[in-house]
């Protein structure tokens, strides 16, 4: 890096060539005022309060986007410089009307916020004649669940804009008018409620002075303590801090981590006050004796004084374990099954598969990674072997094209199309492959809206442009790739013309894209459950792993397969063994050597047999008593599949059926409503753990508040009921041992997490693998060989294979399921989330114009929607993105569950089912004002 030297306050100094005079002063320590720039955005220098000295020129300089020059002279404390900055500063006080921040009384110190820290820095005070300067007072806008804004405060220093446009690229705020009527706005002068804002309150996190801020925080502003932590929500690993006051998370604020970067979404930074809902569960819970599982409890309507007693720890723990011990001793070991989550740490998944493995005797366990991205695991263990991401989400800033298929990034992980939107501007090419056009699709080079289940035919049809138009690189192929040969011979008959008829996309668009992606330089693939949810689920994540592989496209900056996951924890709980065929570090239980070596470590007697999967589990549940192998007892952690299975009527039937049924949960969720016993545990800002996020990166979470009552943390009721079951676990420490798991789990997941010891965790994020202490992590993996046998990735023709159930006369329609941007999973957070469940309260179908003028309907209808399983009824929504003859429904809504309708239909290889496709109907209407 080439360095120059000049002058700085009459001292000698040398610094990186193009570094701002600011950012070169501020690590020297010498403090220059400043309000329009901030550490992340772009220079701007329009307040003009960061001016310096530069020896020979005529105007003062703004040190935040000048850089230095060999040989330059500046001074940051030149009496004209002083002089300036003080003016600027006293001005823009004396801008502001008297009545300021009019909510926050308690800042008399500094009412204005850096504005005012800057005055008083610089002894500035405002002059009783510059009274008259001072604008008219505005009203403020409350209009917005999350936000207050006050422009009496504003000093528009551009922020907002700049966050909102250059960061998060909504495109939300600008400036209005001209000259003194110059103000902030959204949209066209709306109010912010009323406006396209989506929440994210990066402007809130950007603004200095208060004129944007977080309701939850308004009135006083001091807090007890902050509390550095991970976001709990989605994949992205977003780290946060929390401001807690009297023992509440009043804010939080988004902190510098390898994902974020300090962006936030609505969920990250407003959505935080679940935790401390009143529906959380404070004591043990007994279903009363006599009381049936009644499947019409789960509406939530019914008092659970009427269905559940309190109990005590001692009591609930042992009539939680005593069942399950019966059970095991008189029909063996797979006739209990544990579900864990993915929503708490690593910690609390290994251990809770350990308990299943070396407590109840068998593989019968599983989690949600089951219901989202198993076939991407399978495809990409059986051509890759490895089930991780190749590359980490934000490099796609070294892409020249990505690719974004199956996958809604702007509600399911905005933080991470943020950096999608980011390259967009620099110019990368983004393609969405989706049956539906999201909000991503503002910004994409093409959209390829393929019909729902058709993605093997235009991926096939990509293929075959590459193989037959000798696109393809062929020296990765002969020395990186196996069954070349074939694959190659396989995609001759799917040409485009042939597959646009299938996929509906037109046959030169398809050889467009192909050819484009092919020539890139550097080409990035990430997908969703858009992918991964289908019969043919496992064949998708194939044809994307040929098309990467025969055109070079991994292994190098910008380039690989990203499977973009969909919970806080889902990788590193997959990573730690909670599924049913996979120690630890995916080592299959079949396999001699892992089972012998899981044996001695644990020293435990094991099953070397899979166990059943989360579908299979239910059906298990259901098996006539004759069977050997029938499920008769479970333990649940922190999952809910009476909401997130499919065919949900069938699935709560076997909840229900169970003889015993354990739910260890923060809330009375769905599932809790069919328990006999119910164990209150800790929300995430309640525990300490680590996560490991969607780019391989171990995260740690720290507890900044207590659980409510008697909730206990998960991992002490693990081990409450391992110990209970017979087991001898020897961990302790503070935290009920967190630190003595993960240090067994790392052993467990050697060499990959080998040089990742919890003190390093202390001190910050660190990607896997990392084999040793002095290697830094590896974001990008497979530069020159894949984790395979002999080193080379295996690629795995596709053919057709159509989804279990087609739309019909009878059902003319096509269900696509998913989340949005303010709800998650199955809502046992977020729509107890204040913020969230204001901005959307309730359950939608959204639909297209045509067809909702097809079917007589106006937003805002209410309407039954059936398939050959269950019905739901809620209201429709306009959304054009949607095609013709489909219907999508978010599954966060227990009042209409979208799984009432879905199909449990399996993908033969990642047993995932078929939730983004099933037929159904719309039966009924009312119109919305009836």
């Amino acid at each position: 890096m080439s360095t120059v030297q000049f002058t700085l306050n009459g001292q000698s100094v040398e610094a990186p060539a193009g570094k701002s005079i600011f950012n070169i002063a501020k690590d020297l320590g010498i403090a220059i005022p400043h309000l329009c720039h901030k550490e992340g955005l772009a220079p701007d220098g329009n307040c003009r309060a960061c001016v310096v000295e530069v020896a020979g020129e005529r105007t003062l300089a703004p040190s935040c986007c000048r850089s230095a020059t060999p040989g330059m002279q500046v001074r940051t404390d030149s009496e004209r410089a002083v002089k300036s900055q003080k003016m600027v500063l006293e001005m823009l006080l004396a801008d502001l009307p008297e009545q300021g921040l009019k909510w926050l009384d308690d800042r008399a110190e500094a009412p204005h916020g850096e504005l005012s820290q800057w005055a008083e820095h610089h002894g500035v005070q405002v002059r009783p004649q510059l009274a008259a300067l001072r604008r008219d007072a505005v009203p403020a806008d409350l209009s917005h669940p999350a936000m207050a804004v006050n422009l009496d405060a504003c000093i528009q220093c551009n922020r907002c804009e700049r966050a909102c446009r250059d960061l998060q690229v909504n495109d939300v705020i600008g400036l209005a008018f001209r000259g003194a009527h110059t103000q902030v706005v959204f949209d066209l002068a709306d109010p912010m409620g009323g406006s396209s804002c989506v929440g994210c309150g990066e402007c809130v996190q950007a603004c200095p002075t208060g004129a944007l801020m977080p309701k939850s925080h308004m009135g006083p502003q001091k807090v007890d303590r902050e509390v550095d932590s991970v976001c709990p929500f989605c994949g992205v690993g977003c780290l946060v801090t929390y401001q807690v006051r009297d023992e509440k998370i009043v804010s939080v604020k988004g902190r510098e981590g390898p994902a974020n970067e300090g962006r936030l979404c609505v969920k990250g930074r407003f959505g935080m006050d679940y935790i401390h809902s009143p529906d959380r569960i404070t004591k043990p819970l007994i279903r009363k004796p006599g009381v049936a599982k009644d499947l019409g409890l789960i509406d939530g309507h019914t008092d659970w004084r009427e269905v559940f007693r309190e109990a005590t720890w001692e009591e609930a723990l042992t009539l939680a374990t005593q069942p399950l011990n019966t059970l095991r001793q008189q029909h063996g070991p797979k006739s209990l099954a544990g579900f864990g989550s993915a929503k708490g740490s690593n910690e609390e998944a290994y251990l809770f598969q350990k308990l299943v493995r070396t407590g109840f005797g068998s593989n019968n366990v599983d989690h949600c990674t089951r219901l989202c991205h198993a076939s991407s695991v399978a495809a990409l263990l059986e051509g890759v072997g490895s089930g991780a991401v190749s590359n980490p989400v934000r490099d796609v800033e070294h892409s020249d094209l990505i690719i974004v298929i199956g996958s809604n990034p702007t509600s399911n992980h905005p933080v991470a199309a943020s950096w999608m939107k980011n390259a967009a501007q620099r110019g990368t090419r983004i393609v969405l492959a989706d049956p539906r056009i999201t909000d991503i699709g503002r910004h994409t080079w093409r959209n390829l809206q393929f019909k729902a289940d058709t993605d093997v035919a235009l991926l096939n049809a990509m293929l075959h442009v590459i193989v037959t138009e000798n696109l393809c690189d062929e020296k990765f192929l002969s020395e990186r790739a196996d069954n070349v040969a074939e694959l190659k011979a396989h995609v001759q008959g799917y040409t485009p013309e042939a597959m646009s008829a299938v996929c509906g996309i037109p046959a030169d668009t398809i050889r467009e894209v192909a050819r484009a992606y092919a020539s890139a330089k550097a080409a990035m693939i990430l997908w969703g459950m858009g992918v991964s949810q289908h019969v043919h689920g496992t064949d998708n994540v194939r044809c994307l792993i040929a098309l990467a592989s025969i055109t070079g496209q991994i292994g190098r900056p910008g380039t690989g397969l990203h499977p973009l996951r969909g919970q806080n924890n889902v990788q590193g709980a997959s990573d730690a063994g909670l599924i049913p065929m996979m120690y630890p570090n995916y080592q299959r239980v079949t396999d001699k050597s892992a089972h012998d070596w899981f044996e001695k470590f644990w020293d435990t007697k094991l099953d070397d047999q899979p166990g059943y999967t989360v579908v299979e589990i239910m059906h298990k549940a259901l098996a006539p008593d004759s069977d050997p192998h029938k499920v008769r007892g479970m333990y649940i952690m922190g999952e809910n599949p009476a909401m997130s299975d499919p065919d949900l009527n069938h699935a709560r039937h076997a909840l229900a059926s169970l003889q015993h049924l354990v739910v260890q949960d923060i809330f009375l969720t769905e599932t809790a409503w069919l328990a006999d016993v119910v164990l209150p545990a800790s929300a995430w800002p309640e525990k300490t753990g680590t996560v490991s996020n969607t780019d391989r990166t171990v995260q740690m979470g720290r507890q900044a508040v207590l659980p409510p009552g008697d909730a206990k943390p998960d991992l002490w009721i693990v081990q409450q009921i391992a110990q209970r079951m017979g087991l001898d676990w020897p961990y302790a420490g503070e935290h009920d041992g967190v630190a003595a798991v993960y240090e067994e789990m790392r052993q467990a997941m050697a060499p990959t997490m080998g040089g990742i010891d919890w003190a390093r965790l202390n001190a910050g994020s660190v990607t896997y693998p990392c084999v040793s202490a002095d290697d830094p992590g590896q974001p990008i993996v497979f530069h020159d060989h894949f984790p395979t046998k002999d080193g080379r990735v295996w690629l795995v023709p596709a053919s057709l294979i159509p989804a279990n159930e087609q739309p019909d006369a009878e059902y003319p329609m096509v269900l696509i399921t998913g989340r949005q941007l303010e709800h998650w999973h199955t809502g046992s957070m977020t729509r107890r989330a204040t913020v969230l469940d204001a901005l959307e309260p309730a359950a939608t179908a959204s639909m297209c114009g045509a067809d909702l003028q097809r079917w007589g309907l106006v937003p805002g209808d209410r309407v039954t929607i059936a398939s050959r399983r269950g019905q739901v009824r809620l209201q429709v929504r306009q959304d054009d993105g949607t095609p013709l003859g489909t219907v999508f429904i978010p599954f966060a809504y227990q009042e209409a569950a979208a799984n009432l309708l879905t199909n449990a239909a399996l993908d033969p290889f990642g047993k995932i089912p078929e939730f983004k496709f099933c037929a159904v109907r719309i039966e009924s209407q009312v119109p919305m004002n009836a």
